[in-house]
């Protein structure tokens, strides 16, 4: 189904260039145990995400938008956390000129959206933007990674198999993960169930906990390359804040993380920073 023209955005070959260093390879080798992880967000000069909790905002200038649907469009894959899919009800496609729905073929070049749901929270799966998207043809259906126990307590639920009957009928899915404790996935179970499930490259957008967490020392070799769109604007306090865990080493706080390899590039009003996680600082 073709898409409105209003609908179509466009992204220079020029302002693509920039970006290329930092973009998944074509090829990733079959013994990787997990995708290529590209973390990127919009962020404010005070370091925020959004205005509140649960509060949809929006940051990026024309060019930036434009910028993440050709980032979506080199990637296999989106992924968010429940609480930003609840709160933003977003359409998780690529409106790129030329991909499929918007000019190309099929579903070329359409990224397929991951949802980490550990509790099963995400539902009223009809009144969302990503199922309508897929059932025209301009997005892939969602794959839903739940937490087995609750996989489990929730299958004689009704309601529960008529959300699953949805989301199977316009061609999505879920993926089921074990905790090894509390309601936490760990990263490295997220990486390799979406390896296990096709997934060659992944983009990652939030909201704050996911990337709270992907900053921390922990999880940040897990991460291959920072895409950050920066806008000229404060949102003051009370905001959701990119801000990770500390970090101690001998009981001294030291930085949590440092990118290397770093390209600033100035994007309409915006400026977006570029680099790799410096592993050895």
């Amino acid at each position: 189904m073709a898409a409105p023209t209003r609908d179509v955005l466009y992204y220079d070959e020029s302002q693509r260039t920039p970006l290329t260093p930092y973009l998944p390879s074509q090829i990733l080798s079959s013994s990787s145990s997990k995708p290529h992880v590209t973390l990127t967000f919009a962020t404010s000069l005070d370091s925020s995400i959004a205005l509140a909790p649960g509060t949809q905002t929006h940051l990026s200038g024309p060019s930036s938008k434009a910028m993440t649907h050709f980032l979506r469009s080199c990637h296999s894959a989106i992924l968010i956390g429940v609480g930003t899919a609840l709160a933003d009800n977003p359409s998780l496609n690529c409106r790129l000129s030329g991909v499929g729905g918007y000019g190309g073929s099929g579903l070329d070049n359409q990224p397929r959206p991951i949802i980490l749901d550990p509790s099963a929270r995400w539902g009223d799966l009809e009144g969302r933007k990503v199922i309508q998207l897929a059932r025209e043809g301009k997005g892939k259906a969602p794959i839903i990674f739940f937490r087995r126990d609750v996989w489990e307590e929730r299958m004689g639920d009704e309601e529960f198999r008529e959300r699953m009957k949805v989301l199977e009928e316009c061609g999505g899915g879920y993926y089921l993960v074990a905790p090894a404790k509390g309601e936490k996935f760990a990263w490295v179970d997220i990486l390799g169930g979406l390896k296990e499930v096709g997934i060659r490259s992944v983009m990652i957008e939030g909201g704050g906990a996911v990337i709270n967490e992907l900053l921390g020392p922990e999880n940040f070799p897990l991460v291959d390359s920072v895409i950050i769109t920066i806008a000229p604007t404060w949102l003051g306090r009370g905001g959701v804040l990119v801000s990770p865990e500390e970090r101690r080493t001998n009981g001294v706080q030291v930085p949590v993380g440092r990118l290397t390899d770093v390209k600033w590039v100035p994007l309409g009003e915006d400026v977006v920073c570029c680099g790799r996680p410096n592993l050895n600082g």
